[in-house]
């Protein structure tokens, strides 16, 4: 008798949590039906103007941050120089053949990574007052740009120890910040995580950064950028100077050379080096990019392995 009451009190119990929940399922879909006409209505009144409102994405804070915290201080000065594409191509091709995928973009930072070694100012960084700092690892910096929530987000890749790395590593390095799960990537996931933190918070962590070195190493280990838009039919890109030497990457083309005392019709890129100017002078960052247009022409075999 009792085991019967104590089940007819558990269902009368169920029968009301199951009522409960459905009455709250019911009001959250009245809440949805009642948002969405909302909004229908204010597209209905924007579609009768010549404008119309929206957010900015939250996932584009951080590179407003940066832009406004650091590209702003900097004093940016642009060079630029014509790289002879063919030894490029030649190399391409021979790792195509060979069954490796590597790609212009992976050559390019091997190339810049070699040639920063050398370029110590390209790695040094301002402090408050006249102090600087050098960082002795190089870690390559380049943009990624990934759909979030159905609209294109620019990310920061980094790869370290990237002047020691073969160029299939580099690809297979570049291809996962492409296309691997964001949140399973730790760089991209913890910029996921940074741009939800309250404004002030996220802004005072990055001022805080730039004065610290080991707290900048944790929030942004590049010692360089590397932008490509050649990909995306620009002749040439001119980054901020988010670092000391930025590299803006334009399309390849044909272009008409002289070599030899003769006219050629050979594949070309321009390149473009954005430094700061608080830390490296204009007659540093011409050497260096010296340095990077000779590796990119055939010099950077001295540091890789070609296939057969």
């Amino acid at each position: 008798m009792i085991s019967a009451t104590v089940r007819m009190a558990s269902n009368k119990s169920y029968q009301k949590i199951s009522l409960l929940k459905r009455q709250m399922l019911d009001f959250e879909q009245i809440q949805r039906q009642q948002q969405q006409q909302i909004s229908s209505d204010r597209e209905t009144r924007d579609s009768n103007k010549s404008w119309h409102y929206s957010h900015r994405s939250p996932y584009r804070r951080n590179v407003l941050d940066l832009l406004e915290l650091f590209g702003k201080k900097a004093l940016t000065s642009h060079i630029v120089a014509d790289v002879n594409m063919k030894w490029v191509n030649h190399i391409l091709r021979c790792y195509e053949s060979s069954g490796q995928r590597v790609t212009v973009t992976a050559i390019l930072i091997k190339a810049i990574s070699v040639a920063q070694k050398s370029h110590p100012a390209g790695r040094t960084f301002p402090l408050p007052g006249s102090r600087t700092v050098t960082y002795n690892d190089v870690v390559a910096g380049f943009t990624v740009e990934r759909m979030v929530d159905g609209e294109a987000i620019v990310f920061f890749g980094e790869i370290e120890q990237s002047q020691e790395k073969s160029l299939p590593e580099l690809a297979l390095a570049l291809e996962s910040y492409a296309r691997g799960d964001i949140m399973s990537l730790p760089k991209l996931r913890q910029q996921m995580l940074f741009s939800r933190m309250p404004g002030l918070l996220r802004r005072a962590v990055l001022i805080v950064a730039s004065w610290i070195p080991c707290l900048r190493q944790m929030c942004m280990k590049s010692t360089f950028g590397l932008s490509n838009l050649g990909a995306l039919g620009a002749s040439a890109c001119f980054g901020p100077s988010v670092c000391t030497s930025v590299f803006g990457v334009g399309a390849s083309t044909d272009r008409v050379m002289a070599r030899d005392g003769a006219i050629h019709i050979e594949p070309a890129m321009t390149l473009a080096l954005s430094f700061d100017q608080r830390v490296m002078d204009a007659g540093q960052a011409a050497l260096f990019l010296r340095d990077v247009k000779g590796l990119m022409e055939g010099v950077l075999a001295d540091y890789i392995e070609v296939p057969v």
